[in-house]
């Protein structure tokens, strides 16, 4: 066979760090066909990448499929840019994700319509769009193995990063060849508090592998992580202040609520500190927690704390002004969005008020702005200037992303590791992440996945690098 009849796939990512997560493949097959496929299309939270959101570097009407990790924003909230810039294909996502994508999308374009209006631009995509896609979703259950298209097998697996969540395999063949099999990542954790975290199947360990893998905390072991979210809460609540938990609508929010539950179980909180929970989409998916099941283990669908007050719009200024201590649990995660923008205004110059943040906080949210302001300096907040009184503090303890010694062990288990492409970090943590597998894991090659380079990589393995037309 000629040179123009070689089989292999080029993998790129139309992101740069950690946000805006989308991974383009395009299969080329011996007899000439090519087919191409993306893995999640999610939307750019850091500020620096913020006008990437309406760019999509390739051709959407020419991508044959999508694959989807998980129902995370950063993850998802273009899928229905690409449907309005002509994809046609199905969207194959895990039972759980697809119950869960028509809360996250719609919330997702009530945002981006919200924030277009304020800019006078117009909006990334349409109620329409959406539920185009919605209309265009295909759900699989794990360990099941579909067939998207001729000569492609795609297998969901177990990932402990949210309810849903998959590690997806993909396995590309054609006769006379061997296979080309892809895993990837998406969000990746061992473990979780609301499901048990099932291990890869056997065979999956013995296949020649490239592993897509996410260097989120590539930079930190699982014993560096301080834990110091219920020491925080209890000294300011015995200082009688007020705590303002920010937290992700999905996953976190679920976790701190139980967290809480669990600290007046054993008489760390008082039951008759009030619980205020804001935040109409995290209300949403704890309501869908709690009466369809999902994933989750019998036994965690009791989760809700004693003396849990929900609040809307109507009661938010009766928390807001409330002077006796309290917490006060609300989103956005990272504090630029929703109730956060109310009450963080409001308690950043009360001395006797905390702000805890619960997760990862990308440059330019609000949350990493705080992180950057001494104590007595000013600070930009929703509008409005002040002075940062309140104590802020910031914990990893709850992410939901394994750290760099379990990542390590992750890849350890795959016998015929072939490459490793290093993702969804930022640029400093990946090139830290990829040089400890390079000494720790028993693989041929490890790539900075990245939006400068695609990789070209046959069924022996990676054959070379080639520079994108997009940087």
């Amino acid at each position: 066979m000629g040179k123009n009849c070689r089989f292999y796939v080029d993998i790129m990512a139309m992101h740069q760090e950690v946000t805006g997560s989308c991974n383009l493949i395009i299969v080329k097959f011996p007899d000439g066909e090519t087919v191409r496929f993306v893995v999640d299309c999610g939307l750019f939270q850091e500020r620096e990448y913020d006008d990437l959101n309406s760019v999509l570097p390739f051709n959407a009407e020419n991508i044959d499929f999508c694959l989807v990790t998980h129902a995370h924003v950063d993850h998802i909230g273009r899928l229905p840019y690409m449907i309005k810039n002509g994809f046609l294909g199905k969207i194959y996502a895990t039972e759980t994700t697809c119950k869960i994508l028509p809360i996250a999308l719609n919330d997702c374009f009530k945002v981006l319509n919200s924030v277009s209006k304020r800019k006078n631009n117009k909006c990334l995509y349409s109620e329409v769009d959406v539920r185009k896609t919605l209309d265009s979703l295909k759900p699989c259950q794990y360990n099941e193995t579909i067939r998207p298209y001729d000569n492609i097998k795609v297998t969901f697996l177990n990932n402990g990063h949210l309810i849903g969540a998959a590690l997806i395999l993909v396995q590309i063949s054609y006769t006379g060849y061997e296979d080309i099999n892809l895993l990837f990542t998406g969000d990746y954790n061992n473990k979780n508090m609301f499901f048990d975290v099932k291990p890869i199947p056997k065979w999956i360990l013995d296949l020649p592998l490239t592993v897509v893998q996410e260097s989120t905390y590539g930079d930190m072991d699982s014993t560096e992580i301080y834990k110091c979210f219920k020491d925080n809460i209890k000294k300011c609540i015995n200082d009688d202040g007020t705590v303002v938990a920010l937290v992700f609508s999905l996953g976190r929010a679920q976790e701190i609520l139980y967290e809480l539950k669990n600290m007046q179980k054993t008489g760390e909180l008082d039951l008759e500190i009030p619980i205020y929970f804001d935040g109409k989409l995290a209300i949403r998916y704890t309501d869908l927690y709690i009466k369809d099941g999902l994933d989750i283990k019998p036994e965690m669908r009791d989760f809700l704390p004693e003396n849990l007050i929900f609040v809307d719009k109507e009661t938010r200024s009766d928390v807001l002004y409330d002077t006796s201590k309290k917490i006060i649990l609300t989103t956005s995660g990272m504090g630029s969005y929703g109730p956060a923008q109310t009450y963080i205004p409001e308690y950043i110059s009360r001395k006797k008020a905390l702000i805890q943040f619960t997760g990862y906080t990308a440059e330019g949210t609000l949350g990493n702005k705080l992180k950057n302001t001494e104590v007595g300096d000013t600070v930009e907040v929703g509008g409005l200037v002040a002075k940062k009184r309140a104590n802020v503090e910031y914990t990893t303890e709850y992410s939901a992303h394994a750290k760099a010694d379990e990542m390590i062990n992750f890849l350890k288990q795959f016998k015929k590791l072939k490459l490793v492409l290093v993702n969804h970090g930022e640029i400093k943590t990946k090139n830290i992440f990829a040089e400890r597998i390079v000494d720790e894991v028993d693989t041929k090659r490890v790539g900075l996945l990245g939006r400068e380079y695609f990789f070209r990589v046959d069924p022996y393995g990676l054959v070379k690098t080639l520079s994108t037309k997009f940087e």
